[in-house]
């Protein structure tokens, strides 16, 4: 019974800290850039878009796909830039738990 109530101690504990890392992430800001920085998207840890800038001199190109492209690869750098500090931050969490490969946390 006593591993038992260790066991449950810790799992508060973890759930307590997911909550604070939640709300870390949640005020952390990722910048993604593509077109040579002309377009910059920012996104929270939780990778809900917060911010667009665009260069000007897009709009006067004239190109509507290529600003789409452009819009589409910069999310994807702010997000991928978000999934590995997402990673690292959870890795710090989970340090010296056994946790089974490819487990993603939260559930």
């Amino acid at each position: 019974m006593k591993n038992l109530a260790g066991m449950l101690k810790q799992a508060s504990q973890m759930q307590q800290k997911m909550e604070e890392l939640q709300a870390t992430l949640a005020a952390t800001s990722v910048e993604g850039a593509a077109g040579a920085g002309m377009v910059r998207v920012t996104l929270n840890g939780k990778g809900e878009m917060r911010a667009i800038a665009i260069d000007p001199k897009l709009f006067a190109a004239g190109d509507a796909e290529m600003l789409q492209d452009l819009i589409v690869a910069a999310h994807n750098d702010a997000k991928r830039k978000a999934e590995a500090a997402n990673a690292e931050e959870m890795q710090k969490l989970t340090a010296g738990l056994s946790l089974p490969p490819g487990l993603k946390l939260p559930f």
